[in-house]
């Protein structure tokens, strides 16, 4: 039987959970390995959530041109860092999200171009943020004349309190949003035709690769159709087990504090 890696031209990675440990710090023995990836030839493509501003200011670290996937498929920028796709959900879709009787308990969040908007100061989501160039700003969310955003994105510490938000927005609004989470405490819409799986597809399509050519390393569930659409999926273990479960054919590695993804990486393709 053919060794599945020996066909595999392509990385992909998730960020939280993934490649960074608890700390959302890359470890030096991640980043070395990224560089052998790199001078290697791979083709290496970070797939995240977040930002794009806050994103750039993570994988700097590595030091390597690298594709970048953000906010879940809506931008993507060329190793050059070149916007080679950007797509927002339209204001008058998020206006009409907010006139939903929303749990006031909950921190709804939009992600703008440059700067993002919440409707309350939450220390857990400000300790995720590594970039000062792109602040948060407390507003009014029944105050604003522009609600375009490239994500819409609701905190709270109880899962089934954004699960019962989830089915409240998706009752109107599921012509028009996907959602994910990104973590049990995160949700997140996009516009319906967003996700990283689409993202990355089309950046394979540029390179000449297909899905048959690459690997992806996830946690959450804004990863899950990246995971199962590659030739090989890796889960990590701190993932929810709801993902495990759900993704049951796809192997489990160790957790994002183990270098898990650096480590499968060294004994796997950089042989």
């Amino acid at each position: 039987m053919k060794n599945i890696h020996s066909n595999i031209k392509v990385i992909v990675s998730d960020l939280d959970g993934t490649l960074l440990n608890s700390n959302h710090q890359i470890t030096a023995a991640t980043k070395a390995i990224f560089q052998q990836l790199y001078q290697k030839g791979y083709i290496i493509i970070i797939a995240t959530g977040r930002h794009h501003i806050d994103a750039q200011a993570i994988i700097k670290e590595f030091e390597i041109p690298l594709y970048l996937v953000t906010s879940n498929g809506a931008r993507i920028h060329s190793p050059n860092q070149e916007l080679l796709f950007a797509y927002d959900i339209k204001n008058e879709i998020v206006a009409s999200v907010f006139q939903l009787n929303i749990d006031p308990s909950i921190t709804a969040v939009l992600f703008k171009e440059n700067v993002w908007l919440t409707s309350k100061t939450n220390t857990t989501i400000n300790s995720f943020q590594r970039d000062l160039s792109y602040p948060p700003k407390v507003v009014d969310f029944g105050m604003l004349s522009d609600y375009s955003a490239i994500k819409l994105f609701f905190t709270h510490e109880s899962h089934q309190v954004l699960l019962d938000l989830k089915d409240q927005i998706l009752e109107t609004h599921s012509d028009f949003l996907c959602h994910a989470f990104s973590l049990p405490f995160c949700l997140e819409f996009m516009d319906k035709s967003v996700d990283k799986s689409i993202a990355i597809e089309s950046i394979l399509n540029k390179e000449g690769f297909t899905f048959e050519n690459a690997i992806a390393f996830g946690d959450g569930f804004n990863d899950e159709r990246m995971l199962d659409a590659v030739a090989k999926g890796l889960i990590m273990q701190n993932a929810p087990d709801a993902l495990k479960n759900k993704l049951q054919h796809l192997e489990v590695i160790a957790s994002n504090n183990d270098n898990a993804v650096a480590n499968y990486i060294k004994q796997h393709i950089l042989i």
